[in-house]
């Protein structure tokens, strides 16, 4: 398959250094990411459309990084290419080359969707964070978000366009979600995310937890949603400390003031893992599955995992 030449500079670009380098996040984000060993396991793949000259897979893959970074569609996305020379210079366009359209960005996602590559990714970019020393393995901290789709809602006698969404009630507020959850384990004192996992809203917590679990960290931390007595004995089996918080139960409605005081220094410390979902929604647009189905959403929120990891990145060598 043919692909498409990119990055050549145009006369214009030789008069004007400044555009071609720059100082911002995305700049300093470029010179901290060995890119050629996300290229090696892009491999061949390739999307342009039949009769076109495919845009380079790493390219395209810079291109869904910025998508999650600034919680934009695909034409938003497209749009932002065309006029932003920082997004240029981060993905290998030049002025005069051609930017990706919404529908070749849609399908090259799909691409790695399908071909369960993302995965593959995001295990990467976790090695390359480890050789940098930024993985502390102090303790993971578990925790779970619900994005609602923007697929309609089902009503009477009308399926939703999304058979894998479902509905979830809200906590401390009226109504139900419905959409999809996002499970992650987040390592303590990077804040970087190290496992996730996607869900339709209704699974339990406590479910996908074990999934979460690397047994590398000495310590898990969670609330009360993901204590059983058989977690924390295979926890402290495989010798990581459970610091599972506990909960009241009909036998003993109450806690006791020493599990009480539990809680309170567990809260305490898991309390950062809010702020990674907050920077997910708020900063980074993820408040919304865009896409329909479970392996579509999963690749939504891969994507995104990946983008805050590179954020968080470039904030914790700029400190």
């Amino acid at each position: 398959m043919a692909v498409k030449k990119t990055g050549q500079f145009s006369f214009v670009e030789a008069l004007a250094p400044q555009l071609e380098v720059g100082s911002g996040r995305l700049d300093r984000l470029h010179g901290l990411v060995k890119w050629y060993r996300f290229e090696k396991l892009l491999g061949s793949l390739r999307d342009g459309g039949s009769g076109r000259p495919a845009y380079p897979a790493l390219l395209m893959f810079k291109v869904l990084l910025l998508q999650s970074l600034y919680g934009l569609s695909d034409m938003e996305a497209e749009e932002a290419l065309a006029d932003r020379l920082s997004f240029r210079r981060f993905v290998g366009l030049a002025l005069a080359d051609a930017v990706p359209d919404h529908s070749t960005i849609c399908r090259f996602r799909n691409l790695l969707v399908e071909r369960g590559v993302l995965e593959k990714l995001f295990g990467e970019l976790d090695k390359q964070l480890d050789k940098a020393g930024l993985i502390l393995r102090r303790g993971t901290m578990l925790d779970a978000t619900v994005i609602e789709t923007s697929a309609a809602r089902p009503g009477d006698n009308r399926p939703s366009s999304d058979p894998d969404a479902r509905f979830t009630r809200r906590q401390g507020k009226g109504g139900s979600s419905f959409g999809y959850k996002a499970h992650v384990g987040v390592d303590e004192g990077s804040g970087l995310i190290r496992s996730v996992v996607t869900t339709p809203a209704n699974v339990n917590d406590t479910v996908p937890a074990d999934q979460l679990i690397l047994g590398d960290e000495q310590v898990v931390m969670a609330d009360a949603a993901y204590h059983t007595h058989a977690r924390e004995a295979a926890l402290k089996a495989r010798g990581i400390k459970p610091r599972l918080m506990r909960r009241p139960n009909k036998h003993h409605p109450e806690l006791p003031p020493r599990l009480k005081r539990y809680n309170r220094l567990i809260a305490r410390r898991r309390a950062a893992v809010e702020t990674t979902f907050a920077t997910l929604k708020r900063r980074m647009g993820l408040g919304i599955i865009r896409y329909r189905g479970l392996a579509k959403a999963t690749g939504q929120v891969l994507i995104a995992a990946m983008a805050f990891n590179m954020r968080r990145w470039v904030t914790l060598t700029s400190t």
